[in-house]
């Protein structure tokens, strides 16, 4: 699956060096919830609110890695809403 977000600008954001196996598991999970809250396919010209959403997620995860918990999806909402479809 082709990421929305690049390894580089992944680690440029998290400011990570050396740690790319993890750094991507982040972007792949945070793209797979993006994805689904918005119901959209995640992809290299996904919106750009939807990739800043991937990093916004990968980060808090990256920075809070030893809680139990994925980081909440209130963080990314704004970004996300626009692009929401409707579900009946």
């Amino acid at each position: 699956m082709p990421n929305s977000v690049t390894l580089a600008q992944a680690r440029d954001f998290l400011r990570a060096g050396g740690e790319d196996e993890l750094v991507s598991l982040l972007i792949d999970a945070a793209e797979a919830r993006v994805g689904q809250a918005a119901g959209v396919v995640m992809s290299a010209a996904s919106p750009a609110p939807l990739r800043l959403a991937v990093l916004i997620l990968a980060c808090h995860a990256y920075e809070h890695r030893g809680d139990a918990r994925p980081p909440p999806l209130s963080l990314v909402e704004p970004w996300i809403a626009p692009f929401r479809q409707a579900r009946l």
